[in-house]
């Protein structure tokens, strides 16, 4: 009897954020003989019980995969993750608080870091037991390397051809202005303030967060007054309500908002960037587009340093529009790329050399995931596991009917749009083009929202 095979399963949650970089690690281990499962993180986890034992690639670690992190194991998968937001930390105690939980920690059984600070910042979490920690990257960051970028060409030049000459404003605040306003964290936080238990922490976060947003919202103006014979593009967090964007755009002629496709050919297509501690500034250090860190208020206990550092530091809305004017016409470009990889060096691995994809795949087959399955967990576990997840599953499908709720459809369709086999299938060979590969790699759809890719 032939020796059966990790299953490598590859949720998706933010589409336009995550779909390629996996498409292109889910090629990769296809090719090293995993079946692949790709799709929606939400109607992937409804489908869990039916999957044969694999590999669940986890993009998170938070208290809110507790119950999902058991379900997998009980059904016999093991769990290997990354912090998907892991460039983007405050201060230790924070982001452990917010980002990690002991219980989703214990449940992994290999990490895989951006780089070594990210790593760094795993092994001193007290809820650590010792799991490997691979310094593997991003394959997000595999994208916008030389050899790859040009997967992006159709949509850059579909970009230029609608917005011309432009600059991008990337906008990071969901947690004060999100898709579903009740579900705005740094604002429940604001609210909570005076009542037991608040957290000091996030109160301040989130009145400087607010300051920020209302900040770019009236420097909106004043840039494309700056800007007349160039046109501001707005790209809001695929999480954030547009409606404030929106609005501005009835005051301001050149001003647009767009967040459609994955924001690497917005980068490639831009003049300039603006923005303020978001993981976009550091896309933009690794691709050389000409970046503004606009600062308007500042707290070091709040603030980003990795993002706001590899851009031109602007403190002044004046200043602001005589920076981001020379770069609109090309008299001033990016910080110099060797200060830039000095500290993208300390961030990120796989800026050149194999792919982060193709790493991680390593780490994969070097645990010998791609010759075994996990070990079966007992059929107690297993009766348990499946009772769990359709339980779960009933809940959820409930909930997405529910208007305003996290799970509802329409913030589902927000994060993760409908999309075809064939659409799928045109990146696929965009990809393999570019690196003379994934001639034998197949797409079928398993479901709505979920695909298998094998060779």
């Amino acid at each position: 009897m032939a020796t059966l095979v990790s299953t490598l399963m590859i949720p998706v949650e933010t589409q336009v954020r995550e779909m390629d970089a996996k498409l292109l690690l889910g090629c990769i281990a296809a090719e090293s003989g995993f079946p692949v499962i790709i799709g929606s993180r939400a109607f992937l986890h409804f489908r869990v019980g039916a999957i044969p034992r694999g590999v669940y690639l986890a993009k998170s670690m938070r208290s809110l995969s507790i119950r999902m992190f058991d379900i997998l194991r009980k059904l016999g998968h093991e769990i290997v993750a990354w912090d998907e937001e892991g460039l983007l930390r405050e201060a230790d105690a924070e982001y452990y608080r917010w980002r990690l939980s002991p219980v989703t920690m214990g449940q992994v059984s290999h990490l895989i870091a951006w780089g070594p600070d990210d790593a760094r910042t795993f092994r001193d979490y007290p809820g650590y037991y010792g799991a490997p920690i691979h310094i593997a990257g991003s394959p997000r960051i595999d994208l916008m390397r030389p050899e790859l970028r040009e997967f992006y060409r159709p949509e850059v030049d579909a970009i230029r051809e609608r917005f011309g000459d432009f600059v991008l404003v990337n906008t990071n605040f969901s947690k004060v202005n999100h898709f579903y306003p009740e579900l705005s964290e740094l604002k429940k936080a604001i609210a909570a303030e005076g009542t037991q238990g608040a957290n000091q922490f996030d109160i301040g976060k989130g009145r400087h967060k607010l300051a920020l947003f209302e900040h770019f919202q009236g420097m909106l103006p004043s840039l494309c007054e700056a800007l007349s014979d160039c046109n501001v593009v707005v790209r809001p967090h695929p999480a954030e309500n547009h409606g404030p964007w929106v609005g501005m755009t009835k005051r301001c002629g050149n001003l647009h908002v767009a967040n459609d496709g994955n924001v690497i050919p917005w980068l490639m297509a831009a003049r300039a960037l603006i923005a303020n501690g978001c993981t976009t500034q550091v896309e933009a250090a690794v691709l050389g587009t000409p970046t503004v860190s606009y600062q308007p208020v500042r707290a070091v206990e709040f603030d980003f340093e990795l993002p706001n550092s590899l851009g031109r530091c602007v403190f002044l809305l004046d200043e602001l529009c005589t920076t981001i004017r020379a770069m609109a016409k090309g008299e001033l470009g990016p910080l110099d790329y060797a200060d830039r990889r000095k500290i993208l060096d300390q961030h990120i691995a796989a800026l050149d050399g194999p792919l982060a994809a193709e790493r991680i795949v390593r780490v994969l087959e070097a645990e010998g995931y791609n010759k075994r399955q996990p070990p079966a967990a007992p059929i107690s576990d297993c009766v348990q596991g499946w009772g769990h997840n359709n339980l779960r599953t009933m809940v959820k499908r409930i909930n997405m009917r529910r208007p305003g709720h996290r799970n509802n459809l329409a913030y589902h369709a927000h994060r993760f749009p409908d999309i075809s086999m064939e659409e799928i299938m045109r990146r696929v060979k965009r990809m393999g083009k570019l690196l003379n590969r994934f001639e034998t790699i197949k797409v079928t759809q398993m479901s709505k929202h979920i695909f298998r890719i094998r060779t």
